[in-house]
């Protein structure tokens, strides 16, 4: 008889502790992302080899911290380069947002980004939260959001996410099918509309 170890559990993750990001100029985004959105340059690893690989790639790796201890941090090659956007993916899909208390502050940090030339999008109103979107020098985009849903909405909320995500991998997995018999070429749309103004937004004429 085989007897089966059971696994640990998993260990509970606290908070994000870094998000790292190719930089192409140390300088360049740390003058963004301290003197202008203001979150401190903390700390900084340098070295000729990949720790987790051990590759031959020298680097600078440096950590912006934010309110609640967590890092934003990037990768210097020393070679001037960006990142390359994803070639299928839309540019508006990957990002990172960051939180802030009101939207107050968002729109004060919407004034300082636009007084230093950056483009900003918003306030956009997702009904759960408001944000502002706009690239940093790397070309990655970034939100800031202002919480407006308080803990007991969002948690009632969380109620039926199960459900919905298992209704929409449902309804892929039908798609699937379709497509593998050329019954369809679309994409597959989802089967709620959360955000109704903003279809009817993009159909009004200006």
């Amino acid at each position: 008889m085989t007897t089966v170890t059971p696994l640990p559990p998993p260990a509970p993750i606290q908070q994000l502790h870094h998000y790292a990001y190719r930089a192409r100029d140390a300088e360049e985004t740390r003058h963004f992302y301290e003197d202008i959105l203001g979150l401190p340059l903390y700390h900084i690893i340098q070295s000729d080899f990949v720790p987790s690989t051990g590759e031959y790639c020298p680097y600078t790796h440096f950590f912006f911290r934010l309110q609640d201890g967590s890092f934003i941090a990037f990768f210097d090659l020393g070679d001037d380069e960006a990142a390359l956007p994803s070639p299928n993916t839309p540019k508006w899909v990957n990002h990172i947002s960051f939180r802030v208390d009101t939207v107050e502050e968002l729109e004060n940090t919407k004034t300082r980004l636009e007084a230093s030339g950056i483009e900003v999008l918003g306030v956009t109103d997702h009904h759960i939260f408001k944000s502002i979107y706009f690239f940093d020098p790397n070309g990655i985009r970034l939100e800031l959001t202002a919480q407006l849903a308080n803990a007991f909405e969002m948690l009632e909320d969380s109620k039926t996410a199960h459900a919905r995500l298992a209704a929409w991998n449902a309804r892929k997995e039908q798609w699937r099918r379709e497509r593998a018999e050329g019954k369809t070429s679309a994409p597959l749309k989802p089967q709620q509309n959360d955000r109704p103004e903003v279809a009817a937004r993009a159909h009004t004429p200006n």
